[in-house]
């Protein structure tokens, strides 16, 4: 009713994280959709999730074929619809051929359940190998890029970026507030930190790990947030634009 077209999850979201909440977004998100609708007037991505989270598939994370074809129809099930609009490779396994994994989301694609493919928290060169390889052989090419950009963490502007920008890859960040350090609630003497229970979760515990570089940084958008009257979210979210 707002305008929010566009939502994304994936299927390692979950808090606590356990085998046992594998998928609850996911889920919660399906039910929704179900109860109420609009399912044509959204676009709805989610991810299969990669290396570095033992309780995903019970620690099976490689992206080959077979997990690949396995995760989707998981997440199919959950999310209680025919097709994903943009299904995200999130983290590269460093061990399944870039043929394999081209060829298995050009199948996805190929049999109606998924629309469009992208790519998150990978090298700028696998990205672009993966995306020349799809073009020679006529597969379904990366369309999405996601990377973690912030006032705070500025690796991207390196490569993945201009890379982005050469091959017409649309972007969408993720922790553009830095785990919440931009939104002023963790200025010197506040007791933000100890209050956030959130903080317990391995995904987020090292967006907030205070260093004097990310308080100095912090303690600037504070400052230049009071100068001009606005939040310091809103100085964070406003420099991304």
């Amino acid at each position: 009713e707002r305008g929010i077209n566009f939502f994304d999850t994936a299927e390692m979201y979950a808090i606590p994280p356990s085998a046992d909440t594998y998928g609850t977004t996911e889920t919660i998100i399906g039910n929704w959709f179900s109860e109420r609708g609009h399912r044509d007037r959204v676009i709805l991505a989610t991810k299969i999730c990669g290396p570095g989270l033992s309780w995903v598939r019970e620690g099976n994370n490689r992206i080959d074929e077979k997990n690949i074809q396995l995760a989707v129809e998981d997440s199919l099930r959950r999310l209680q619809t025919d097709y994903i609009d943009l299904y995200w490779l999130h983290v590269w396994d460093f061990i399944t051929p870039v043929e394999e994994v081209m060829r298995a989301f050009d199948d996805l694609v190929g049999q109606g359940k998924v629309l469009y493919i992208g790519i998150s928290d990978a090298p700028a060169w696998i990205v672009s190998r993966a995306n020349t390889l799809a073009e020679l052989r006529g597969w379904t090419q990366f369309v999405g890029l996601q990377v973690e950009y912030s006032l705070i963490e500025r690796t991207c502007d390196r490569e993945l970026l201009p890379m982005a920008r050469e091959m017409d890859l649309a972007v969408t960040v993720w922790s553009p507030l830095a785990g919440g350090l931009l939104t002023g609630k963790y200025a010197e003497g506040g007791d933000a930190v100890k209050e956030e229970k959130r903080l317990a979760h391995p995904m987020v515990a090292p967006l907030v790990d205070i260093t004097e570089r990310k308080r100095t940084i912090a303690d600037a958008v504070v400052k230049v947030a009071e100068a001009i009257g606005k939040t310091p979210a809103q100085v964070a979210l406003a420099w991304l634009l």
